[in-house]
């Protein structure tokens, strides 16, 4: 079987509208976008998932926050600053990308879920420019959304996704698509939390209400993303079995454990033991627990033995994500009403 995939073609009225024949790679499809006849069923939930969970950034009161910045202690502060920046990168990155991997495949549906993402992830990068205009100057602003430009640690951690991205780039392949792919799924499974677990430590403080509650909004969408790629993945198993050769498992496995080990090093780096409620060792229990739960999804069994369970120190984030939870002014909190459905559970 071919190892190369081909770009889809933006015009081709010749192409197959048989569903049965429909693939996430090398399909001649016609890229018209047809929601009665899906091939992947899943993507209806999916969507109308994707579509519920539509919020504006500046609904959200950030008053409090301006304040509570001012008052955060010298470490709070510097890992509210240094995780801004990281995830401003992250969701930049994943709104160039996206794109990218979306012109290789070819099935319609599943191009709807890439476009959607693509979507959100903007929206993620506005809301921690709101953010930021609400609390700082402009000139902390800039420094602090280019932070990962010069903290070596922080630049480090974005060249380890970055290259992986850019490789597809380079070698469009099928053995680059299912790295990308896995990249894709370390990003939006493990990069991000223990940012946000830094941010719902500190409403268990009482600190920071307004930005708080746009990382909830934040990561309900993450967590749909997260399921899109587990899927997207689930299904290339199916269609392209000899990627998932014995080398190539071995592969997903050392990459995710890269992740895991990244972000276990820079949670210790930006949370540490000097943040009031989390150290070290919640730190490492919690994404251990994570890349565990990620692998496992996979269908790939466990990565980390003793990590199946989500840590008794740690339950208390999942209460604190729950997007829904919303404790400010009904008048100044409008977003709720968007908030159509439940949010999907993380148990990816």
């Amino acid at each position: 079987m071919s190892k190369g995939i081909q770009r889809k073609p933006l015009f081709n009225p010749e192409g197959d509208i048989d569903v049965c024949h429909r693939r996430l790679l090398n399909f001649d499809t016609t890229n018209i976008n047809d929601f009665n006849n899906m091939k992947y069923t899943w993507v209806s939930n999916w969507y109308r998932q994707a579509m519920n969970n539509f919020w504006i950034p500046e609904e959200i009161n950030l008053n409090q926050d301006k304040s509570d910045y001012l008052n955060l202690s010298l470490a709070e502060r510097s890992a509210y600053d240094k995780i801004l920046s990281f995830l401003v990168y992250l969701d930049s990155l994943q709104s160039a990308n996206l794109p990218n991997i979306a012109s290789y495949v070819t099935a319609n549906e599943v191009n709807l879920c890439l476009s959607i993402q693509t979507f959100q992830e903007c929206i993620h990068s506005q809301s921690y420019s709101y953010m930021l205009d609400s609390i700082c100057s402009p000139e902390q602003r800039n420094e602090i959304l280019y932070q990962w430009k010069y903290d070596e640690h922080l630049l480090k951690r974005n060249t380890f996704i970055g290259h992986l991205y850019n490789e597809f780039l380079e070698y469009q392949d099928k053995q680059s698509f299912l790295k990308v792919c896995i990249a894709n799924f370390i990003l939006e499974g493990i990069y991000f939390y223990s940012g946000f677990m830094f941010f719902y430590n500190l409403a268990r403080h009482g600190k920071m209400p307004g930005s708080v509650q746009e990382i909830r909004y934040i990561n309900r969408d993450e967590n749909t993303h997260l399921w899109l790629f587990r899927n997207i993945l689930l299904e290339l198993q199916k269609e392209e079995p000899e990627l998932f050769t014995d080398s190539n498992i071995q592969m997903i496995k050392d990459m995710i454990h890269e992740g895991v080990q990244q972000e276990i090093a820079w949670g210790q780096y930006v949370i540490g033991n000097n943040i009031p409620g989390l150290n070290s060792q919640m730190v490492e229990d919690y994404i251990k627990y994570l890349g565990n739960t990620r692998f496992a999804t996979l269908g790939l069994g466990n990565l980390y033995e003793g990590y199946e369970e989500e840590p008794e120190t740690m339950r208390w984030v999942k209460q604190y994500s729950d997007a829904n939870m919303v404790k400010t002014d009904f008048f100044e909190a409008r977003v709720t009403a968007y908030a159509k459905s439940s949010a999907i559970e993380d148990d990816l």
